[in-house]
């Protein structure tokens, strides 16, 4: 076998780095702050543009002064939300206000004053029908101003002289900001031209194309902290189970991730820990919270014999949690560790605010979640979208591995974090039928 050269393992080192960097940052000015990895990405374009749009079905746009990747999503309620700085999520109406002022700065002057933005964004908002009434307020004005700010991380708005929360200034303060016209036009990913409302467009979006199951499974893979198996119909599972050691080799060479495989699903691990945008374990009072009572509850729920059905187990995806039992647990854990661990005065005197913040991060880690509907019943697929695997293909069957109803949801991957993990061998049963890393998480 011949070794690779010096000049190969470089090349592809280049790359991967690239590629990582598109992933994890999709709009990359070429003066901000990856400036230094940016001639990176246009040396090896060409190559980038390929693997990505083979590999994700994802289109790259490298200009002189920027890089695009068009991410496509992955359905409602899967999408990567967008935060103010103090970490709150934005609002419905903090959106709105960013695809106004979008829509205004495609077309704006390569400078304008703050207060021409603002009113440009408010005559554009009486043009839709949307109202933005409490634009004129301080709380209106401060979402606004999150918006904006927004912009002005991505490039799109430079704060010349003086800054866009001028705006939320009691005294009408006033900035003069530059426009990158260019920027503006390429923030949104989705097809717009051809979607008839927000609800349509993002349905839209997460249609995979002509890759079908093979991209679909791919997104989710390095979209997710895990992915389920419940959560890919059959044709998805069934790609899946004959790729998965394929798709290992793929990701690490491309993207330097590695393939966890498990019997209730599969999940992408990045050893450097920079393709993430959440952390578990973490630091604040919501991720010791958050990883305590993922202990606590794999501790009281786990399953007894969870395991994969090709070696005579049950598969267990997901247990029911008991109404009350989070509230129970938060409440132990704030007399145990709130007071000697420093966690925040106000979830300390604020169970349901403590329990929201919690839970929401879980959720966002697939380690908890609403029972419902999901895509192995059909849940959220495009229109003529194939779900069935190929005839006299056989699949693992998902149906009855996480309770229904409308209660909440242990997921499997919430044992990772259990202080006590049982590992349970492959049996003789399990030799030669590829699951011998299949075992429960």
């Amino acid at each position: 076998m011949t070794l690779p050269s010096t000049h190969d393992v470089a090349l592809a080192a280049e790359r991967r780095t690239a590629a990582r960097l598109l992933l994890a940052h999709p709009l990359i000015p070429s003066d901000g702050p990856h400036a230094d990895l940016f001639p990176l990405i246009r040396r090896h374009a060409d190559w980038l543009g390929k693997r990505f749009q083979q590999v994700f079905g994802y289109r790259l746009l490298v200009d002189s002064s920027y890089a695009r990747l068009f991410k496509a999503g992955l359905g409602a309620g899967s999408g990567h939300r967008l935060e103010r700085s103090t970490g709150t999520p934005f609002t419905p109406h903090t959106y709105a206000c960013l695809a106004l002022a979008l829509s205004v700065l495609v077309t704006a002057p390569e400078q304008m004053l703050l207060s021409q933005l603002v009113a440009d964004i408010r005559a554009a908002a009486a043009d839709a029908g949307i109202e933005l009434e409490e634009t004129g307020r301080v709380a209106g004005k401060r979402t606004l101003v999150a918006a904006l700010r927004q912009l002005v991380g991505w490039g799109v708005l430079i704060e010349t002289e003086g800054h866009v929360a001028a705006i939320a200034q009691e005294a009408s303060g006033e900035a003069l900001i530059t426009v990158d016209r260019e920027l503006a036009r390429v923030v949104v990913a989705g097809p717009l031209s051809q979607a008839r409302d927000g609800a349509d467009l993002v349905r839209r979006a997460a249609d995979p194309g002509f890759g079908g199951p093979r991209t679909y499974v791919r997104r989710m893979l390095v979209e997710t902290p895990v992915v389920q198996l419940d959560e890919l119909t059959d044709a998805e599972r069934d790609w899946l189970r004959t790729r998965q050691r394929r798709e290992a080799q793929a990701f690490s060479e491309l993207l330097g991730l590695e393939m966890e495989i498990r019997a209730e699903g599969v999940a992408l691990v990045d050893p450097e820990e920079e393709l993430t945008d959440l952390h578990l374990p973490g630091t604040g009072t919501v991720a010791q919270a958050a990883l305590l009572l993922a202990e606590r509850l794999v501790e009281q729920l786990r399953p007894q014999e969870p395991g994969h059905p090709a070696t005579g187990g049950t598969l267990v995806i997901g247990v029911a949690v008991p109404d009350g039992l989070v509230d129970e647990v938060l409440a132990g854990l704030i007399a145990e560790y709130g007071q000697r661990s420093n966690w925040q005065r106000g979830y300390l005197e604020d169970l349901p605010s403590l329990r929201e913040a919690v839970l929401d991060l879980l959720v966002r880690m697939r380690l908890m979640v609403r029972a419902g509907r999901l895509r192995a019943e059909g849940e959220g697929l495009p229109e003529g979208y194939v779900e069935e695997a190929p005839d006299g293909r056989t699949v693992t069957d998902v149906h009855g591995a996480r309770p229904g109803g409308d209660g909440w949801v242990l997921l499997a991957a919430a044992a990772r974090y259990a202080t006590h993990v049982t590992v349970r061998p492959a049996t003789a049963a399990g030799k030669g039928m590829d699951v011998q890393e299949e075992l429960p998480l």
